[in-house]
Parts: C-alpha cells; sequence; structure tokens
C-alpha cells in the first residue's frame, strides 16, 4: 500500500514496542505501515468522520491486519486507552492540534511520546507542550510534493528553550543542512513580501517580523 514520504518518515521514527493512537488517521495508511515494519508497534486509528473511518477499515481488513489496528471513531484524544504510549498528530494546523491537546490534558500526564508534524504555528505548539510537561527529543524536516513539512518528537521531561531556539527548533539548529535552508528561505521571502505590504500603522507586527526576517538571515548566512 503506497504512503507518501511525509507519513512514511514519521512511521520510521517511531519507536519498536510502541502503542499509537493516530489522531485523524484518514485512511489509516500511517497504522498499517507502522504494523507492517515488523518493530512490534501496535496502533489505533482513530477520526472524527465515520467516511475516512470506513475507508481505513477496509484498508486494514485488506492488509489482514485487524488484530493490530483497531479503528475508533470520536474527536481527538477521546479515542485514547491506557495501552497508549504515543499520540501522533500529522496534517492538521497548529492550533487545531494545541485545541486537541488541551482538551484532555489528563492523558497527556500518561504519555511518554508525541509525534507532530503541523501545517502551520509549529512555534505554539513548541510552546504548548514545552510548557505542559515536555521537551524537543527530535525534529526533523521532510520534503513531499515540494512542499517542506516539520516533524517534531516530544517526550515527557522539562527542558527551557530561548525565544530563538522555539521559533527554529533547538534540534533543527544543531542539524540546519539543505532543507534547514530552503524552509526558511522560503519563510523569509514571506516575511519580506507581508513586510512591504503591511500599512506603516501596524507597528508592533511590522517590528515583529523585522526581528524575525533578521533572525532568519544570521541563521542562513552561516
Amino acid at each position: 500500500m503506497k504512503i507518501n514520504q511525509r507519513l512514511k518518515t514519521i512511521g520510521d521514527l517511531v519507536e519498536a514496542n510502541s502503542f499509537c493512537l493516530d489522531v485523524g488517521c484518514d485512511h489509516a495508511l500511517l497504522d498499517i505501515y507502522l504494523v507492517k515494519q515488523n518493530k512490534n508497534i501496535k496502533t489505533i486509528a482513530s477520526d472524527i468522520k465515520k467516511g475516512p473511518l470506513e475507508h481505513a477499515k477496509e484498508n486494514i481488513i485488506k492488509e489482514k491486519l485487524e488484530k493490530e489496528i483497531e479503528t475508533k471513531l470520536g474527536p481527538g484524544l477521546k479515542t485514547y486507552n491506557e495501552k497508549v504510549d504515543t499520540i501522533i498528530v500529522s496534517g492538521m494546523g497548529g492550533r487545531n492540534i494545541i485545541g486537541i491537546l488541551k482538551e484532555d490534558k489528563n492523558v497527556l500526564k500518561k504519555i511518554k511520546t508525541i509525534i507532530l508534524s503541523p501545517n502551520n504555528y509549529q512555534e505554539d505548539v513548541k510552546k504548548y507542550l514545552c510548557k505542559n510537561g515536555f521537551y524537543i527529543e527530535n525534529e526533523e524536516f521532510v520534503k513531499d510534493n515540494k512542499i517542506i513539512y516539520q516533524i517534531i518528537i516530544f517526550k515527557k521531561g522539562k527542558r527551557k528553550y530561548t525565544k530563538k531556539e522555539y521559533f527554529f527548533g533547538p534540534v533543527f539548529l544543531l542539524k540546519k543542512g539543505p532543507l534547514f535552508r530552503e524552509y526558511y528561505e522560503r519563510e523569509l521571502k514571506q516575511r519580506e513580501i507581508l513586510i512591504s505590504m503591511l500599512p506603516k500603522k501596524y507597528k508592533y507586527k511590522r517590528y515583529i517580523i523585522k526581528k524575525e526576517i533578521k533572525m532568519i538571515e544570521n541563521e542562513i548566512e552561516d
């Protein structure tokens, strides 16, 4: 069963012997990939929408993986059970992800690993989880259909981060590499366009964007 590069990279980052809750599983392609890796991984494929979950069930049955992959209809972490130690959320907006995590903060206390790939507001997601008992263990960029995505792995524990580390990602700052440069060159262009269009009366917004432009320039010029 074909899986895109973003989901494959997420799957490769999941530890052996994990029990995962895949929130917003869509057609359960990630869950199928995880189980077929032979790393003793079990999953719950959950979705708030009945249609995608029915497709997920069909795919799971087709692959004869009903014993390894459970399907659950419901919102966010409401589909959690006590066996789950890893939460995966991919392909949603960052603020939507924060909303899902906020609704069931008690579940977070029982989880050891959270793997997220937010489409935007990555800095907000990092700040939220790091203020609620997690630290950033790993970060990866992946390019899929000309779009570069961030994948962030959080583990239970506490670490302090600077504004710069939240903005770029502490692990990304250490790794850098071609995708880091390409991603932030695009971010730089977007901010330059935005500030050229933003009326001068928005002084504080312009000030923040200028600071971010300077930060990005400093990192990609190294």
